[in-house]
């Protein structure tokens, strides 16, 4: 479990398609997870200044692994008693969006995402988001897409600043969204209790 709050930019010093070895002050253990880019991957190796990680084919046929070069966001797994300053982040990249619009506003920048159409039901306006591994809240919600605005001390952190339109990002909805959609699927009409039972969540 994460918090979507990057801990350090870090280096990519090697990726032949499954291997994905990171240069970073951060050293994890062997075994770790640890948010590349929002994915939770596994250490599978430590070396002198980094660590690897291997991406099984799954993660491969979801994840933006074009921009698995450079510089990457990386956020180590939470521990028992950590302060939740983002939101709840998985590391389970749902999607692929794409940034089909970058504006610059007086205290910030906005960004527009398309997504997916079948992923859209999990976007709502005031809610969170996890965007390339970055907790942040949508700010508003239109057929096909959504849209953020990017704080200066957000852009100088993460790697937002170097963004540009048509640039893929990953996407992690908010899990609690996708809970609520799977009970709403699985039965036909729901009861009071049950009702109850599911804003209690919250």
């Amino acid at each position: 479990m994460f918090t979507g709050l990057i801990r350090e930019i870090a280096e990519v010093k090697n990726f032949n398609g499954t291997t994905l070895s990171i240069k970073s002050s951060y050293i994890p253990k062997l075994g770790d997870s640890i948010a590349i880019n929002g994915a939770c991957l596994t250490v599978t190796e430590l070396f002198s200044k980094g660590f690897s990680v291997e991406l099984a084919h799954e993660s491969q046929s979801v994840l933006a692994t074009e921009h698995l070069k450079g510089k990457v966001h990386i956020e180590p797994a939470m521990q028992l008693g950590d302060r939740i300053e983002g939101h709840m982040v998985q590391g389970h990249i749902d999607c692929t969006g794409k940034l089909i619009s970058i504006k610059p506003q007086r205290n910030g920048v906005d960004f527009h995402i398309e997504l997916p159409l079948d992923f859209m039901p999990l976007v709502i306006a005031k809610g969170s988001i996890a965007v390339d591994g970055v907790s942040l809240t949508i700010n508003d919600v239109s057929e096909k897409s959504f849209r953020l605005t990017i704080i200066d001390h957000t852009m100088k952190n993460t790697l937002f600043h170097t963004y540009k339109e048509g640039r893929r990002v990953n996407i992690e909805t908010d899990m609690f969204a996708r809970y609520i959609q799977s009970m709403f699927k699985s039965k036909k009409s729901l009861t009071w209790d049950e009702v109850d039972s599911i804003t209690a969540l919250y």
